[in-house]
């Protein structure tokens, strides 16, 4: 290979990875569940539509999408979504029950049947009713599930608890017919898990202005003869204590996983099983996330690890946990089990998210579905490294490295690459290390990206979760900027040609960045949120309303700081290029924040683009948005570092 490398300038490097490819591939499997033997998940279908297809594996190990198109099995219930579907096995064969995307409809559906039936009716009022968690009772003749309803047109006028839907469709035009569980004692609720005896029920819930992460309550109820939850109690949890998961034994005991110590450790009946500083939890993003699965066995199949988690087994006699053998680095929080059988999702910096099965009897571990392909030579993927920085006084910023990497090319000796930053979402979650082919498609070029899991990540225990406490806009724009700082002192990236991107929360860090610093010399600014005031006040989904009281302050007490560390307030600041990308269907992070930004960017002179995609809420799922998008992003940093790179249309900069 020696004799075939090029010496080509940093950008301009040919690569086989390009945006449709990458496109393609985006977006993981999710919502694992067994019915009967077999092994049922969601997977996206960027190509589709951008709808999430439920595909079922036979025991022939042959993969079949069981609804066609336009199905798109997903929920909106907290905007984010969570768990869409459940199933049971008859004699008829699987019965299954979904939130169908478009309509958020709760249907009733049999494989190789007539088409789905509705269960749930359509409200007129604000966003409708919507469904998520379902759980099909068969004995009952009913699905459990969370209801979110709209009491207004407003984003915040809704209630959630659990409700009984009937199985024979009789409620699918009569809300009447809807069975409510209990009361809606709580602003935020998940689904309920029934004990083994079917006695009694758990479930999270919690209430503004606290998010999942900083405090919930667990609940434990007696279940009625008639099936409505009694004497509801706390359990567990707190303002300040975190139970991220709950479920039961084989034995009836109550398993959940709490942050009560600093870090998410599993719990049964209110012991611990495994105290280490490590985490066996996450934060709640979406509602069914499960990090935690018991066993017939009384093993409990477990998520845990520092920043990132793995799947092992831990005996809770013991304490022991015992790893799966295998490629997987980095887990999902959607485990399954059924009998000694364990249903996941893994991924690790050599191969994309897979459904993984572990038999928990032999120790063996395969890939069974979705399964990762090369569809290019493996040479052209990056080459991570874990590191970690020295941020403002001296505390640690948790990264990933991708240097430039392409295997028949390198750049001309005395020359240093450019880099871009990436600020992921949320702001608490953090960036996994698995192989993505949008960081390939920067990296196989010559263009080298660093994912910087800044102080307010999970992954590292509560107190680096804390740091982002009234300080977003603050510690996440220094930890980017310490990282891209260090990479260009210590000589591996050119300081010159530095640039940030994120989405979302990342979107946020971005922006802010551009207005508060001149590291970088460009940015890609994407569904972000630019106005803290308009954010706080209204403009955004009920479940993160008052995120801003953590991240920020609360309003009535600084409505000051909400317009000193908003883009939309620093836009004469800004002198970077940059591309702003929105989907015009995002309720959480609205069009209306990017048009005031560029409102107050008028007449200034910075170059710049603002992309729209309609039909897009906040996540781009659709392959020709994901293109349009990268190349977008692409063309931009060749403009500002002066790079050549080949085959993509030239973004129309703007001033």
């Amino acid at each position: 290979m020696g004799e075939s490398v090029r010496t080509l300038a940093y950008g301009a490097w040919p690569s086989p990875i390009d945006a449709a490819l990458a496109a393609a591939h985006d977006g993981r499997p999710e919502d694992v569940g067994f019915v009967g033997d077999e092994v049922w998940w969601t997977a996206p279908r960027p190509t589709e539509g951008g709808r999430r297809a439920l595909v079922r594996r036979h025991p022939d190990g042959t993969e079949e999408p069981v609804l066609p198109p336009p199905w798109n099995v997903r929920s909106r219930v907290i905007e984010y979504g969570g768990r869409p579907w459940a199933a049971v096995t008859t004699d008829a064969g699987p019965l299954v029950v979904f939130v169908n995307f478009g309509d958020q409809r709760l249907y009733a559906y049999r494989p190789g049947g007539a088409e789905p039936r509705p269960l749930t009716p359509v409200s007129p009022v604000g966003g409708g009713l919507r469904w998520v968690e379902p759980q099909v009772r068969p004995e009952r003749g009913e699905v459990w599930c969370v209801l979110e309803e709209f009491t207004g047109d407003g984003p915040t006028d809704v209630r959630r608890l659990p409700v009984a839907v009937p199985l024979d469709g009789s409620a699918a035009d009569d809300r009447g017919r809807l069975r409510e569980l209990t009361g809606a004692r709580h602003r935020f609720v998940t689904g309920p898990r029934v004990s083994p005896d079917g006695r009694r029920a758990a479930w999270l819930a919690w209430d503004h202005p606290r998010m999942p992460w900083d405090g919930t309550e667990l609940i434990v109820a007696d279940i009625g003869p008639d099936g409505t939850f009694r004497d509801a109690r706390t359990a567990a949890g707190g303002p300040e204590e975190s139970v991220a998961q709950v479920d039961w034994a084989p034995d009836g005991a109550l398993l959940y996983a709490s942050d009560r110590t600093g870090w998410w450790n599993l719990y049964r009946d209110g012991s611990p099983l495994c105290a280490r500083d490590e985490e066996f939890g996450g934060p709640l993003w979406k509602l069914g996330q499960r990090w935690f699965a018991p066993l017939d066995s009384g093993v409990i199949a477990v998520l845990h690890g520092r920043g990132a988690a793995v799947l092992g087994i831990l005996d809770p006699e013991t304490g022991e946990v015992v790893d799966a053998a295998g490629p997987w680095t980095e887990f999902a929080p959607t485990l399954a089990a059924h009998g000694e059988r364990v249903a996941g999702v893994g991924a690790s910096p050599h191969s994309g998210y897979e459904v993984v099965e572990l038999d928990t009897r032999t120790g063996r571990a395969r890939a069974i579905g979705s399964l990762h392909e090369d569809v290019v030579d493996p040479a052209y993927h990056p080459r991570p490294e874990i590191r970690t920085f020295t941020g403002p006084d001296g505390r640690d910023i948790h990264a990933h490295l991708y240097p430039p990497h392409h295997p028949g090319c390198r750049a001309p000796e005395g020359t240093l690459p450019p880099y871009v930053i990436w600020a992921h979402g949320g702001p608490t979650t953090r960036s996994p290390l698995v192989l993505d082919l949008e960081i390939a498609y920067f990296t196989s070029r010559g263009i080298g990206v660093a994912e910087v899991n800044y102080g307010g990540s999970s992954g590292h225990g509560r107190e680096y979760r804390n740091r982002l406490r009234e300080q977003w806009g603050v510690v996440d724009v220094e930890d980017c900027a310490a990282v891209a700082l260090a990479l260009a002192e210590e000589g591996t990236a050119d300081r010159r040609r530095l640039a940030v991107r994120g989405g979302s929360a990342g979107g946020w860090t971005s922006a802010a960045s551009l207005a508060t610093t001149d590291v970088y010399a460009c940015g890609t600014v994407i569904y972000p949120i630019l106005d803290l005031t308009g954010w706080g006040t209204g403009e955004t989904h009920d479940f993160e309303s008052r995120y801003l009281e953590s991240l920020i302050g609360p309003y009535a007490e600084v409505p000051a700081r909400y317009a000193e560390r908003s883009p939309a307030e620093l836009a004469d600041r800004v002198t970077a290029p940059f591309v702003l990308l929105q989907g015009l269907d995002d309720v959480i992070c609205p069009p209306v924040q990017c048009e005031r930004f560029l409102a107050r960017m008028a007449g200034r002179g910075v170059p710049h683009a603002y992309l729209t995609f309609e039909g897009e809420g906040h996540g781009f799922r659709r392959a020709e948005t994901m293109v349009r998008a990268l190349e977008a992003e692409l063309s931009l940093y060749a403009q500002v570092f002066g790079l050549d790179p080949q085959d993509i249309p030239t973004l129309e900069l703007t001033r």
